[in-house]
């Protein structure tokens, strides 16, 4: 399966200031595969290291963190010499060592040499914990599920990706229907790499669905294993609370809705949780549009969606024949899915700031803002063809933005301060 990180492992490899790389990502969205894929194409040889449940490694950084040391341990461990210009070192599950994640400060300053990458799926967890971390001393990488682009690739349609990205919009509108039907498929299928390489090989979406819940499953698993006692029924109520808070007209997360009488403080933890592994994107409200909008973010109200668009649906029950024939009980929860799907994509999108807005007498609100660092732009979500956008004409009376962004099923086309952008090629919104 192609995946954009690729393209930025291989930078970073030739980059001169490189460091240790750590990759973050939930569980399940192939940063093992990445990293072995990577040692691959791009070294002769590549040394992988599972420090779940390695007792060995665990002794080898327990002493001391002398780079010699530990590079003679590796060596010893995996039967051959470590030559720091043709081999990859991989550290997975690298949180399970928490030493091993203070030794890449160590790496970084004596050893610059040799090429480490590591993973995690609780990596951004002992992050929070306070584990010694090598602060600037290392590189980050975030992995998501496969974007559209990247699952219009995997089924066998390059060549409409790559039109895409080629921003052809009037050969891209001849071919409207092959795009929204791809589209309609990954709302169900979703971005997770074992659902979508089930898909590809199979068209099988019973299969799909069998493996959004094993995947569902783990997750539970992983709440009782790592999580304290004390917030486990907490974490998992707000967990499953997830597909009806979205399915609401005004998204805006609600305590209410985990447990009648709810309240914040209850739950922060488990919120802080599931946003340190991954599992769930906060998307936090603004009320005005300055640059950076990150210094007027309001902590207090925001939006949770989950990592992934197909498994959102399975949480939600919903059949593939709702989906893809369209069903008149389906349209309060089209919007959560076209939603869930629009947060996703912009997430990929590097040093892409993703916001809501709502003034302050909540009469106008605005799906998505996004801070690209030069501008502001504001992104109206629509499920169908339905065009009128209020809140936009609201916010634009109000704050001018040089553009702002409509996205719905309608055809690609620009008026004025107004851009019509199809659903299908959200991803374009940087470069547009």
């Amino acid at each position: 399966m192609y995946r954009i990180a690729i393209e930025k492992l291989l930078k970073w490899k030739q980059s001169k200031r490189r460091k240790p790389l750590i990759i973050e990502g939930a569980r399940q969205v192939g940063k093992t595969w990445l990293m072995k894929e990577f040692g691959r194409q791009a070294y002769e040889d590549t040394v992988y290291i599972n420090f779940d449940s390695n007792s060995r490694m665990a002794e080898l950084f327990a002493p001391d963190l002398d780079t010699e040391r530990l590079i003679m341990g590796l060596e010893l461990y995996a039967g051959r010499k470590i030559d720091p210009e043709k081999s990859l070192l991989i550290f997975d599950e690298v949180q399970e060592v928490p030493r091993a994640l203070t030794a890449l400060k160590y790496f970084y300053e004596n050893a610059p040499q040799y090429n480490i990458v590591c993973a995690g799926s609780l990596l951004g967890i002992a992050l929070h914990q306070g584990t010694s971390f090598p602060v600037g001393k290392v590189d980050f990488l975030k992995l998501y599920p496969l974007s559209f682009n990247e699952f219009l690739k995997a089924i066998g349609e390059e060549r409409f990706a790559e039109l895409l990205d080629k921003r052809d919009f009037q050969m891209i509108t001849s071919f409207r229907q092959t795009y929204i039907d791809a589209l309609k498929q990954y709302y169900f299928v979703g971005g997770m790499p074992e659902a979508v390489q089930s898909f590809a090989e199979n068209k099988d979406f019973n299969e799909v669905r069998e493996i959004q819940r094993r995947i569902l499953a783990a997750y539970e698993q992983d709440f009782s294993k790592h999580v304290p006692n004390e917030i486990v029924p907490r974490l998992r109520m707000l967990w499953n609370s997830i597909p009806s808070q979205l399915a609401k007209e005004n998204k805006k997360f609600i305590y209410g809705l985990v447990r009648e009488g709810a309240r914040a403080k209850e739950y922060e933890t488990a919120i802080m949780w599931l946003c340190d592994c991954g599992l769930v994107h906060k998307v936090s409200r603004v009320n005005t549009a300055g640059i950076p909008l990150r210094a007027y973010e309001d902590l207090k109200a925001f939006k949770l969606f989950l990592v992934d668009v197909g498994l959102l649906g399975c949480m939600a029950g919903l059949r593939q024949r709702t989906l893809l024939d369209g069903n008149a009980l389906f349209v309060e929860f089209k919007g959560a899915l076209t939603e869930q799907y629009v947060c996703q994509q912009l997430k990929t999108i590097e040093n892409l700031d993703v916001y809501y807005y709502t003034n302050d007498r909540g009469s106008c609100e605005v799906d998505f803002v996004v801070d690209t660092g030069e501008r502001i732009v504001p992104v109206e979500v629509k499920a169908e063809i339905n065009l009128k956008a209020k809140s936009l004409k609201t916010y634009r009376e109000k704050f001018s933005p040089e553009v702002a962004v409509r996205t719905s099923m309608a055809d690609y086309k620009k008026e004025d301060w107004l851009v019509n952008l199809p659903l299908y090629a959200i991803d374009q919104i940087a470069r547009i």
